[in-house]
This record gives C-alpha cells, sequence and structure tokens, in this order.
C-alpha cells in the first residue's frame, strides 16, 4: 500500500535536496568520518538501518570522487557507559590529565582523556577518537527513538564529553586536532519529534566548539502525526525511504 501523497512526494524532493547539498558540502573536504548509529538484529544482514543505508552510499559517492572516507557502525563497538565524572563527589574530574589513555596506538595524539578508557580495558571508544582527531568533518547518521536520539548515539557522545569539558570547566585551550572540525548529523525518525533533536545536537555542537555548518545536518520524519503507528506506515516508509535515495542519487 502506498501512502504517498502530493505533499509527501513534495516533502521527500525537499528532504532529497538537502541530502545532495549534505554530499556536495562534503565533496569539498577530505578525512571525512561518518558515525552510524542505529541498530539491527546482527543474524539480519539485509535488514539495514535506513540511515546506516545512506551513510554507505555517501561513501562510495565520496570514494569516487577520490576523497578519504571512514564509516564506523557505533553499535559494533564495545563503548561503556559513561562515568559521570563531570559531577562526581569529588567534584569535576572529567578530562584531566591523570585521565590520559597511555597506549600510543589507542591514543597517539596524546589527548584522548577519559577515565571509562583507562577503568575498562576492553573499552573502544579511542577508535572513534583516533579517526576524530584526523578528520576535517564528522556526520552523526542517527535514528530518533521515542522523542530523542537513540542509546548507541547518546552513550557516543556522554562519553565523549570530556572534550567540551576540558575548555568550558577545566580551561584548557581547544584540542589542537578539532579547532577546525566540522560536525553534523542526519535524523531519521518516524513520527514525533524529529526537528527539536536536530536543533538540540547541533547546539551540543557548538557548545563543543565544532563548527556546525547548515549544509551538513537534516531531519527526515516520515509524518507528523504523531498517533501514526499503522503497520502500513511503517513499510511505506521504507518504500519512501528508496525516493529519497533515487533523487539523492540519480544513476
Amino acid at each position: 500500500m502506498n501512502l504517498m501523497t502530493g505533499s509527501k512526494k513534495e516533502n521527500i524532493g525537499l528532504i532529497a535536496t538537502k541530502c545532495g547539498r549534505l554530499v556536495k558540502y562534503l565533496e569539498a573536504k577530505n578525512n571525512i568520518l561518518l558515525l552510524t548509529t542505529s541498530t539491527r538484529y546482527k543474524e539480519h544482514p539485509w535488514d539495514i538501518p535506513k540511515s546506516t543505508q545512506l551513510a554507505l552510499r555517501i561513501k562510495k559517492h565520496l570514494k569516487q570522487k577520490g576523497k578519504h572516507v571512514t564509516v564506523l557502525d557505533v553499535a559494533n563497538l564495545r563503548i561503556h557507559t559513561c562515568e559521570g565524572n563531570i559531577s562526581a563527589k569529588r567534584g569535576n574530574n572529567c578530562g584531566v590529565l591523570e585521565a590520559k589513555l597511555r597506549d600510543n596506538g589507542k591514543n597517539p595524539t596524546g589527548q584522548h582523556r577519559c577515565w571509562a578508557s583507562i577503568n575498562n580495558k576492553d573499552d573502544q571508544l579511542y577508535k572513534i577518537s583516533r579517526e576524530l582527531f584526523k578528520s576535517q568533518a564528522v556526520v552523526f547518521f542517527v535514528s530518533v527513538r521515542w522523542g530523542q536520539t537513540n542509546s548507541v548515539y547518546q552513550r557516543l557522545f556522554e562519553r565523549l564529553s570530556w572534550i567540551e569539558n576540558r575548555v568550558t570547566s577545566l580551561g584548557e585551550k581547544p584540542i589542537p586536532q578539532l579547532k577546525k572540525l566540522q560536525a553534523g548529523i542526519v535524523l531519521f525518525g518516524h513520527n514525533w519529534n524529529d526537528e527539536q533533536v536536530l536543533k538540540t545536537q547541533k547546539q551540543n555542537f557548538e557548545w563543543f566548539g565544532w563548527k556546525a555548518p547548515e549544509a551538513l545536518s537534516f531531519n527526515w520524519q516520515y509524518t507528523k502525526d504523531a498517533d501514526e503507528e499503522s503497520p502500513e506506515s511503517y513499510s511505506d516508509a521504507v518504500a519512501e525511504f528508496g525516493v529519497l535515495l533515487q533523487l539523492a542519487f540519480p544513476r
């Protein structure tokens, strides 16, 4: 059953335009990091989240343009929960020099400072920070669930708090490797609160000291009807996403 009306076709055309704008912007960059965060059952490799599909399509396009692009699936990394050292009983101890990850392979710049990385030997946050410190641009691909970013993204972003805290609370200079970093977020949701989530995350990027150009972020919400939960609507969202890919990446 195809539920796409004229207004919905117009909306998907607008989203495709925003997607094209993002891709065009990245074509002028190099060392691009794309971080996917949506999840599916690992035994269903054919069921790739829409946001992840888009990230992989963007990677393929940029690679054809000769760009260096890294895609990391955050959900497949072992990233422990943030320990909340910003507001611990002993005071703010997040990102202090003592929290430096002392492993040249994991922390070649020496800038990764997170107690959870030290306290959990199997923690893999370093795989993200190591790439982040080499990147000119980073784009997060995130699903919206229950009106918020999904739990994988939230866990990751909380674990990066030491980047912001070192400057705003500890009074250090910004990390040199991140001074020119540009950040964006692509949000895919079904029926509620995507625009507000987008606004919040872009504000977070600015607090981190990252540039957040308009071209690097957009959201797609299938419907504005928060009560639309019919099985047909979820099936049609898949079809509508297919239209988005066709418009954004014409053959």
